[in-house]
C-alpha cells in the first residue's frame, strides 16, 4: 500500500509493473482482414433514443468494438435494438427492439449470447461447479466408488439439493441465513456440518482419499490436477483456468463472486463447449472493475472465441480493448442530442487517423505509446 509512486516502484506489485509498463498487453500483430469476402450483420435506419437513422454493418467472425462517449448511442444500437432484433429473428424470446428499418445477415448466426457481469446465481447453492455442469460428473464419480456401491448410494446421495445425503440442519447450503431488516441478509456457517453441506455418512465415502465436500473446497487449479484422468470434468476446469480463475474454490458460493468473476465463468462455460460456431457474443463494458492482468486474459478468451468461428461484439471505453479489435464502429460525436451518429468505422489504425473522432484522438496517442 502507499502512494501511486510507491506502488509503481514496488518490485513485487503486479499492478506496479503495469503502471510502469514493465508488463503490458501487446497489440496483436496481424488483424483479421475485412474485405469483399467478409460477411456482415447489418441493421438499417435505427432511430432508438437519440440514434439518427443509423445504419451499421457488423463484420461477422470478427472482434468488433462499438465505441463513443457516454450517451452517444452505443447501448441503444447494440443492446436495445440489434441484439433483440437478431434474437427474435432467430425465433428466440426477447424484449421488443427499438425502431429500425431492416435487418440483414441474421441467417448467418445460430444464436446470440449476452455475456454480462450479472451473478451466475443468487443463492449459496449455485457455484462454478454447478454452473458448468461439473458437479453432476463429480457426483457420478463418487457414486461409482466401491464404498458407495456397498452402501447402496446412488448419484442422488451426493447432491446437496435433495434429502438423503445432505445436512438437513442447513438443507445442504452449508450456511444459515439471518434476515436483517433494511440490510442485506447475513450468512453464517452451519454449526452442524461446519459448512460441508453433507451429513456424516455421505462424507465417509472417499474418492482418492477425499470426500465430496473436500472436492468442493478445492481450488480449481488443484481440482484440475485431481481429476486429470476424468475428461468430462477436466475439460471445463481447463476452461476456468484459461480465464484466470484457478484461485476460486470449485464449490465457492455464487453470492461471494465479483461481477468480473461471474462474467469469466460464463465465458469459460462457452469455451468448454465442444461446438459453438456461428454464435454472436455481445458484451457491454466487460472490463469494468478488472485488473490489467485480468483484461489481458479476457481479451485472449474473446479472440479464442472468434478463432473458433464466432463473432464477438463489445461495447467498450477501454483503450486496450479498442486497440485489440479487428473493427471499430465509433458513435458520437458527442452524447445525448449531439450524438447518435456514426462518426467513423474501420480498423483501430483507421479510426486513430480521424480528428473528428474523440475515440480516434485518444486511440492514436495510446497506440503510438504502445508501439
Amino acid at each position: 500500500e502507499g502512494t501511486p509512486e510507491t506502488i509503481c516502484n514496488h518490485p513485487r506489485s503486479l499492478t506496479g509493473k503495469y503502471l510502469r509498463e514493465q508488463l503490458k498487453y501487446h497489440l496483436r500483430g496481424k488483424r483479421r482482414s475485412i474485405n469483399t469476402r467478409t460477411r456482415f450483420l447489418t441493421i438499417e435506419d435505427v432511430t432508438t433514443n437519440n440514434l439518427k437513422h443509423v445504419t451499421a454493418e457488423f463484420p461477422l467472425n470478427r472482434f468488433v468494438c462499438v465505441t463513443g462517449v457516454s450517451g452517444s448511442g452505443k447501448s441503444s444500437l447494440v443492446n436495445e435494438t440489434l441484439a433483440p432484433a437478431v434474437i427474435r429473428k432467430l425465433g428466440g424470446v426477447s424484449a421488443k427492439p427499438g425502431p429500425y428499418g431492416n435487418l440483414k445477415g441474421a441467417n448467418r448466426i445460430e444464436k446470440v449470447i449476452m455475456v454480462n457481469q450479472a451473478p451466475i446465481g443468487r443463492t449459496p447453492r449455485s457455484n462454478p461447479a454447478t454452473y458448468l455442469g461439473i458437479f453432476d460428473e463429480i457426483r457420478k464419480v463418487f457414486a461409482e466408488t466401491r464404498e458407495a456401491k456397498q452402501r447402496g448410494y446412488k448419484i442422488g446421495r451426493f447432491s446437496f439439493n435433495v434429502r438423503g445425503g445432505r445436512c438437513e440442519h442447513c438443507q445442504g447450503q452449508g450456511v444459515q441465513k439471518i434476515e436483517m431488516n433494511f440490510l442485506p441478509n447475513l450468512y453464517v456457517q452451519c454449526p452442524e456440518c461446519e459448512g460441508k453441506r453433507f451429513n456424516r455418512q455421505t462424507l465417509e465415502v472417499k474418492f482418492k482419499g477425499n470426500s465430496i465436500a473436500d472436492v468442493l473446497q478445492m481450488k480449481i487449479e488443484d481440482a484440475a490436477e485431481f481429476f486429470e484422468n476424468v475428461p468430462a470434468i477436466r475439460r471445463p476446469l481447463d476452461s476456468l483456468l484459461s480465464v484466470g480463475l484457478g484461485y476460486l474454490e470449485l464449490g465457492q458460493p455464487s453470492t461471494t463472486l465479483s461481477g468480473g468473476e461471474a462474467q469469466r465463468i460464463k465465458l469459460a462455460a462457452e469455451l468448454s463447449k465442444t461446438s459453438n460456431e456461428n454464435t454472436l457474443y455481445i458484451l457491454d463494458e466487460p472490463t469494468t472493475g478488472l485488473h490489467f492482468a485480468d483484461i489481458e486474459r479476457l481479451l485472449n478468451v474473446l479472440h479464442d472465441l472468434v478463432n473458433r468461428g464466432n463473432s464477438v461484439l463489445v461495447i467498450e471505453h477501454n483503450l486496450d480493448v479498442m486497440a485489440s479489435a479487428d473493427w471499430i464502429i465509433d458513435l458520437g460525436p458527442e452524447g445525448g442530442a449531439h450524438g447518435g451518429e456514426i462518426v467513423t468505422v474501420g480498423t483501430p489504425e483507421d479510426v486513430a487517423q480521424i480528428p473528428e473522432s474523440q475515440t480516434g484522438i485518444h486511440l492514436k496517442e495510446f497506440m503510438e505509446r504502445k508501439n
